[in-house]
């Protein structure tokens, strides 16, 4: 069983709101965490998004389009619905003018928001949309073995589903340029891997999990291992992994406004809550089970990047972002779904909290490869 670290005094920094339930978090004197610093130092300075953004943007566009010319499309684009990957659509689309295929995985826990903003971006961009249906059956029993597993890391199956299935479709077409909603404006503050934060698509963690704890076989389920989509795909096969959101303006408030004038689209209440597991996930089982806030880092990427004051995102950390009635709700429509009764699932909740550590994994040869990336300018956000 992996070992708890000592507790350390409480403290919070004094410009966002990341705090020491990060357990590797340092302050400096003025007492800024090292999020900020690194915001500060790497990422600021490196982060263009005037003239010299757009002429980037328009040098890329014409790269892409060169490379796509004479085929069906220039790139595709992971689309699920939630702001980042739907404001990526439409600069693809209205500043870019690139001709991409829109590609949506459904991996069971869509909220009709979400489906009806990609309806709307589809026949508001007169785009083709494909959608790739995960087998539910293996969904579900993925799922409920992670949560058996009594790991912080409950997305990694719908994220495992959502990029191997974009990575893997690309590559099978021969779709060199995967267009992605990741920026550094409501971004730059990565989560630490203690708060579900895995560093990517570990097979090795996966399958021993899944042979611990699950019942069925994986026969179709997308799994495309992070050394296999970042040295096979990426740096032996030529794939590449295009951000057009770092090269414009991009406020959160501004492109929520912008798609919802154009195309109808409806805001979230927060990020991420385009996925029903997702928004229960965060809002209920990680800060109840684990006592970690996601939101911390989402409203820190926001009060770096000057979309948020310091006192607006504490005022709304100290409150539960759904109610308690609606948590209940969702707590009980999760088991239910997931097969499980509400008191199977309570237990499991209530269980002995474990890490990756307790698992197979690859963990130091993911955390050697991110800390190359660092040291090459590829990856400016703090890894941890």
């Amino acid at each position: 069983m992996t070992q708890a670290k000592p507790e350390r005094p409480y403290h919070v920094c004094s410009h966002c709101i990341m705090d020491t339930s990060d357990p590797n978090i340092v302050f400096d004197e003025r007492g800024w965490c090292d999020y900020c610093a690194n915001f500060d130092a790497l990422i600021k300075p490196n982060w263009h998004t005037d003239e010299r953004g757009a002429r980037e943007l328009g040098e890329l566009a014409d790269r892409i389009r060169a490379h796509g010319k004479g085929k069906d499309f220039d790139c595709i684009i992971g689309l699920s619905g939630g702001l980042d990957s739907s404001y990526a659509a439409y600069i693809t689309c209205e500043r870019m003018g690139l001709r991409p295929l829109l590609f949506h995985v459904d991996a069971g826990w869509n909220t009709d928001q979400a489906v009806g903003n990609i309806e709307r971006l589809v026949d508001g961009l007169g785009l083709d949309l494909y959608t790739e249906v995960i087998n539910w059956e293996e969904m579900k029993d993925l799922q409920v073995a992670f949560l058996r597993s009594q790991i912080p890391d409950q997305d990694l199956p719908q994220d495992g589903a959502f990029f191997s299935a974009l990575y893997k479709f690309a590559r099978k077409h021969r779709i060199k340029h995967v267009i992605t909603g990741s920026n550094f404006s409501t971004e730059c503050c990565r989560e630490p891997e203690e708060w579900g934060g895995y560093p990517g698509i570990d097979k090795t963690l996966f399958l021993d999990i899944h042979s611990r704890f699950g019942k069925g076989r994986l026969d179709t389920f997308p799994l495309v291992d992070i050394l296999v989509y970042k040295i096979l795909y990426q740096r032996v096969l030529g794939m590449e992994i295009v951000k057009p959101l770092n090269l414009v303006s991009y406020v959160k408030k501004d492109a929520e406004d912008e798609l919802e004038r154009r195309f109808g689209w409806q805001k979230f209440q927060h990020k991420h809550h385009e996925s029903r597991f997702t928004r229960f996930y965060e809002d209920y089982w990680m800060p109840r089970k684990f006592g970690y806030h996601k939101r911390r880092a989402h409203f820190s990427s926001l009060i770096m990047t000057g979309q948020m004051t310091r006192d607006a995102a504490l005022q709304r950390i100290a409150q539960p972002e759904m109610d308690e009635h609606f948590l209940t709700q969702e707590f009980e429509y999760v088991a239910n779904k997931l097969d499980l009764r509400v008191d199977e699932l309570q237990q499991i909740f209530a269980g002995e909290n474990r890490t990756y550590r307790d698992y197979r994994n690859k963990r130091w040869l993911i955390g050697a490869g991110a800390n190359v990336m660092r040291r090459l300018g590829l990856e400016r956000r703090l890894f941890r």
